[in-house]
């Protein structure tokens, strides 16, 4: 059995000081909404509260799935790396990329230099960039593959981007797990699902998405960005592949959106037999305690309802 926690939408801070210099661009944006709704809401002593409970937990691995920072500024991508280095060893966390990360032109390049270890494929010792998306690690009889959806968008825009040329290389990883009989699980930012979120902030690629999933297999599917724990299923019912979200790890109490919370995996069985075992756990009070909120089996879709999406939809 392979325990996988999975946090997302981290959004550390508080914020740097900032320069004009760096504000003549969409950051001015994001500076003037953290500081009226998303500093009080966003607060690296609820990150703290949910990082020590899932080192409580002892899982065997962490996936992170994007939003680490909030304006992609040079020192909170320094800061990440060396919040990143107090998580865990760079094999035992991976990590996608978010929107947040990729907040303006060159931002992205500049967080996969610093983020590297903790997003590269196994028997890769080289630059990580936009073309080593998605990447393969295997953990025991799982396989965990990193996809990138980020990219600089204009202002008032949140979007996602999953091309077909991610799509074909996602395809090959796909294949190269499946033939190891091993449990194949995605890590992406932006919800693959439609009317997940607003279309300001929805995924461009989603029938591409689907359809690679669909064509070449894959046993779930971990994703950020809506800051809501989510379970959707995608595909068709005899034989669906669950997609969840999970609340934002910085949310704080008393926002519109839930608690900062995590999502403990527990994958057991063998290839046409797997179980998986799904516990959300999160903040429930203002004194920064965690607990175990629902408990939920992923093992047949008619045990926790959900929509179901069809890449033909």
């Amino acid at each position: 059995m392979l325990r996988l926690a999975h946090i997302s939408d981290v959004h550390l801070g508080p914020l740097p000081d900032v320069s004009y210099r760096e504000l003549a661009s969409k950051r001015v944006i994001g500076y003037v909404n953290w500081h009226r709704s998303r500093r009080r809401i966003l607060t690296q002593g609820t990150v703290g509260a949910i990082v020590e409970a899932i080192r409580a937990e002892k899982p065997d691995h962490l996936a992170v799935t994007g939003d680490l920072v909030n304006l992609a500024l040079d020192s909170e991508l320094e800061l990440a790396r060396l919040w990143l280095e107090t998580l865990g060893r760079p094999e035992d966390v991976s990590v996608v990329p978010g929107n947040h990360d990729a907040y303006v032109p060159g931002a992205f390049d500049k967080a996969c230099r610093l983020w590297a270890p903790w997003m590269r494929g196994d028997g890769y010792d080289g630059p990580v960039g936009r073309l080593t998306f998605p990447y393969l690690r295997v953990r025991g009889q799982v396989a965990l593959i990193g996809v990138s959806t980020a990219r600089a968008t204009a202002p008032f825009m949140a979007n996602g981007f999953f091309r077909e040329e991610q799509a074909t290389r996602l395809a090959r990883l796909l294949d190269e797990a499946g033939r190891k009989k091993l449990f194949r699980v995605i890590m992406i930012h932006h919800p693959p699902v439609r009317a997940a979120v607003q279309q300001h902030k929805r995924l461009f690629g989603i029938a591409n998405f689907h359809r690679t999933v669909l064509a070449h297999g894959a046993e779930l599917v971990l994703h950020g960005h809506s800051h809501d724990p989510t379970l959707y299923w995608i595909g068709e019912r005899k034989k669906p592949i669950p997609v969840v979200g999970v609340a934002a790890t910085g949310q704080g109490p008393g926002g519109r959106h839930p608690a900062a919370q995590y999502n403990l995996v527990e994958i057991s069985g063998e290839p046409g037999a797997w179980h998986i075992g799904l516990s959300r756990h999160g903040l429930t009070d203002t004194l920064g305690a965690v607990s175990e909120i629902e408990t939920l089996d992923l093992g047949s879709p008619r045990r926790a309802p959900a929509p179901f999406e069809n890449a033909a939809s």
